[in-house]
């Protein structure tokens, strides 16, 4: 690739505009290669919607759960949500431009080179980098908004595209998530850039996110700050110490030793398990059936609670849901209908919606029994008995 053959085109994702500029200058230009801001993953969901196809598969929450990957997965839906809102509020479907792209490009029989980083390997390196703080206010955020919480002013999509107002933009999301503005902007850049670079024709014209132009010009003009693309790539688990497990680690291991201490003390602890056992199964089931879940997951949510609430790492919330799963099936279209949801009903009728509300009350309610009912009913009348308060 020749720099002063490079033509980047900064687009707006739901805008006619940004369609239009694309298509116009491949057919002016016709360039030797078209590079897309796309992953490969996303450019065949593109040709699929191209040709018509629509897949309705069904979405393995089992597997998503048992792999660890709850928060890529509510992240990406979350995500996609927005896009899909605003394109459906504009009367433009997310990745038009792209979609003109491609249909310019294969029209003149250009090659089109793909230069994204794979979407989940972004979103994961996002979440890594995240602290439990920045993580809270991230999806504090993101929910707000799905509620309509927040400003709502009308925007001017194409004015998004201004230089001032992006610099204005991307200073505020630095100031919010700066971990996640690393991810998603800078790394972004670096790729983009260093994927560009990598195309081995001359005359080529880029189409990105209007976010990303400024970062990838100053990488192309300055080729010695890029980073190596492979350790962009890479998916490393975050490192420092684990504060917020710790913390919740302690809890149990507490109960735990009050437990042994009243034992040792020669104190009967037998109804205090049975009222152990008991107050956390109530608190478990309660929490999953007034989440609205099925008689069998709220009773999964309350058999396993007590072993939650004395092991750190596991959560009922996850049982309960995996159990709602098994009879609310998760496809594709779930996902697409979060985008014209207009009221609670639409919501409520939401299978995506309904299995997170059975896993958040059964967490909830067994939170409760943590938090607030053992230690008074339970832990804190042993300590007191242990010491002769």
């Amino acid at each position: 690739m020749k720099r002063e053959c490079l033509k980047i085109i900064g687009t707006a994702h739901v805008s006619q505009e940004s369609v239009d500029e694309v298509k116009d200058a491949i057919y002016e230009q016709h360039p030797d290669v078209v590079a897309i801001e796309l992953d490969r993953g996303r450019y065949t969901k593109l040709k699929e919607q191209m040709m018509g196809i629509e897949r309705d598969e069904e979405i393995s929450v089992t597997r998503i759960i048992k792999e660890n990957k709850v928060a890529l997965f509510f992240t990406s839906t979350l995500l996609s949500y927005f896009q899909s809102k605003i394109g459906a509020d504009l009367d433009v479907a997310p990745g038009s431009e792209m979609i003109g792209a491609i249909e310019a490009s294969e029209d003149l029989g250009i090659p089109i080179a793909l230069i994204d980083r794979d979407v989940n390997v972004t979103l994961q390196r996002a979440l890594n980098k995240m602290g439990f703080i920045e993580k809270a206010k991230f999806l504090f955020s993101l929910i707000a908004s799905v509620f309509g919480f927040g400003d709502e002013e009308d925007i001017d999509v194409e004015e998004l595209k201004n230089p001032d107002n992006l610099d204005e933009l991307m200073d505020i999301f630095k100031d919010e998530a700066p971990s996640v503005h690393e991810v998603l902007v800078h790394e972004r850049d670096a790729y983009l850039a260093g994927s560009i670079m990598r195309i081995p024709q001359d005359h080529v014209i880029a189409v990105v996110g209007a976010g990303h132009k400024p970062g990838i010009e100053k990488y192309l003009d300055n080729p010695e700050t890029l980073p190596n693309l492979r350790d962009l790539e890479v998916i490393n688990d975050k490192k420092g110490i684990p504060w917020v497990k710790i913390f919740l680690a302690m809890i149990p291991i507490l109960f735990v030793v009050i437990f042994f201490l009243a034992f040792f003390s020669g104190i009967n602890i037998t109804w205090n398990i049975y009222d152990f056992i008991v107050i956390s199964m109530i608190m478990g089931f309660v929490g999953s059936i007034l989440s609205g879940s099925k008689i069998q997951s709220a009773i999964v949510g309350g058999a396993v609670a007590p072993l939650t609430i004395i092991h750190p790492l596991l959560a009922a919330g996850w049982f309960s849901g995996l159990c709602e799963a098994k009879f609310r099936k998760v496809k594709q279209s779930d996902i697409k209908n979060l985008a014209h949801i207009e009221s609670f009903k639409d919501l409520w009728n939401n299978s995506i919606f309904r299995i997170l509300l059975v896993v958040i009350g059964t967490n909830l309610g067994v939170s409760i029994a943590t938090l607030v009912i053992l230690p008074s009913k339970v832990f804190i009348p042993l300590f007191m008995k242990i010491f002769g308060m």
